[in-house]
């Protein structure tokens, strides 16, 4: 698979994001945080990462939860996937929350997210009156039952 390019601004003292392995599908965001931020039990906040990219067109980044992070310390992403669209400069930060019954301590450099890139399809939406019948039809969450 050949990579994309993709300008990037660090302004953190952490390393670039990169691929913990060759399989990875995403790269790891860290805090850039001058103190730490501890969250409460179901409280959120937007945690910064210092970083701003420069997506090709066409291409898009999304910010998904780390499982680990998850399941270990009940911190996850909201708003997730989040997309970081290609014409966006800003600083990309995660909007963090704590699904835990404990308090948890966020330090800098921590890995918070992670960041997967992906072509994006435009569409050409054309109004009709009908759509083509399918067997499934107009069937929805849990149409086909539970086993």
């Amino acid at each position: 698979m050949q990579p994309i390019t993709v300008k990037i601004i660090n302004k953190s003292a952490n390393p670039l994001p990169s691929y913990a392995t060759e399989g990875a599908a995403g790269m790891d965001l860290r805090a850039n945080l001058a103190e730490p931020v501890t969250l409460q039990s179901l409280e959120r906040t937007l945690i910064p990462t210092g970083l701003s990219i420069e997506l090709p067109e066409g291409y898009e980044a999304q910010v998904r939860p780390r499982s680990g992070l998850a399941i270990k310390q009940g911190l996850t992403c909201l708003n997730t996937p989040g997309t970081i669209d290609s014409d966006y400069r800003g600083e990309i930060k995660v909007i963090l929350i704590n699904l835990s019954s404990e308090k948890q301590t966020i330090q800098h450099g921590d890995r918070i997210a992670q960041m997967v890139l992906g072509k994006v399809a435009k569409a050409d939406l054309i109004e009709v009156q009908y759509l083509t019948d399918t067997q499934r039809g107009e069937g929805g969450f849990g149409h086909t039952g539970k086993i």
